[in-house]
């Protein structure tokens, strides 16, 4: 169902909050997340390749691995499963 309805701005936010905190972040990450959270608002679900395609690859042809360490877009990559996950049980 989320699928079809997106998820809530707030809820998407909320699912990145663990991700964000304690870290200093630059603008092009900001941006790179703000697509993401613009992403699970619209489709509520992500599977982790859209992270590799437009228009996460406009701010860099690398996608996630273009602006965060291994360890930030394996953390990454977990919240973006979490939040799969939890759609695909409701």
């Amino acid at each position: 169902m989320r699928s079809l309805v997106g998820m809530d701005r707030e809820a998407a936010k909320s699912a990145l909050s663990g991700f964000l905190n304690g870290e200093a972040w630059s603008a092009s990450q900001i941006e790179f997340l703000n697509l993401i959270v613009n992403h699970l608002t619209e489709h509520g679900v992500m599977e982790e390749a859209r992270l590799y395609e437009s228009p996460f690859t406009d701010l860099t042809p690398h996608g996630p691995d273009g602006l965060f360490s291994s360890t930030q877009v394996e953390a990454l990559l977990a919240v973006i499963a979490a939040v799969r996950a939890t759609a695909v049980a409701a």
